[in-house]
């Protein structure tokens, strides 16, 4: 990152940074502004351009999900093979739960559709690391179906729970979720594939 103001440096690209996945978060990449991100970290424009160059590097920046993240789910996909549905929809849950993570894949979701940066990104994300990390299945193949097809699942669920916000799915109890969804995440993870 470029110097720029001596006090507060970290502190006000952290602001930015969270200004920026919300507006992201809210309009997409098309709806949101560098004067908008500024107005919402109570910042002049000109820093956010210092900070982060252009709309774009800021789009980027915003969506990098966190390593935490990351780690979590490397984490839960060693959870033993009966209960891995389960641990994977509640890892999705808590972390559209969580007040850092949760805006940062609003943000990805919401602008992957119209940004190929951000969708090459979420694509990178989703086939190294989310699905990457996997160990099912009897070779490559049936592991990268098995986890495409979770992966598919949760993500589709996402986007009508947090981005569309489509009822009677946006206000189900996480255990309502668990309990109708996870069967299927299940069976994916060692069902019987074959049509």
């Amino acid at each position: 990152m470029p110097p720029g103001p001596r006090d507060e440096k970290g502190v006000l690209a952290a602001r930015i940074l969270d200004a920026a996945r919300g507006e992201f978060a809210e309009h997409g990449s098309a709806g949101t502004t560098i004067r908008a991100v500024a107005r919402a970290a109570e910042v002049d424009p000109a820093l956010v351009y210092h900070y982060f160059g252009s709309k774009e590097g800021l789009l980027d920046a915003a969506t990098n999900p966190p390593q935490r993240w990351l780690e979590n789910v490397a984490k839960t996909w060693t959870t033993p093979v009966p209960e891995l549905g389960s641990a994977l929809l509640r890892l999705m849950l808590s972390a559209w739960a969580d007040d850092e993570i949760g805006p940062i894949l609003r943000a990805v979701l919401q602008t992957a559709a119209h940004e190929p940066s951000t969708r090459e990104k979420l694509r990178r994300v989703v086939e190294g690391q989310l699905m990457g990390v996997s160990q099912l299945g009897a070779d490559e193949a049936d592991r990268r179906k098995r986890s495409g097809l979770i992966s598919s699942q949760i993500m589709g669920l996402a986007m009508m729970r947090y981005i569309w916000h489509i009822e009677p799915v946006a206000s189900l109890t996480d255990d309502e979720i668990v309990a109708a969804v996870a069967p299927n995440l299940q069976r994916y993870v060692d069902g019987d594939l074959r049509v």
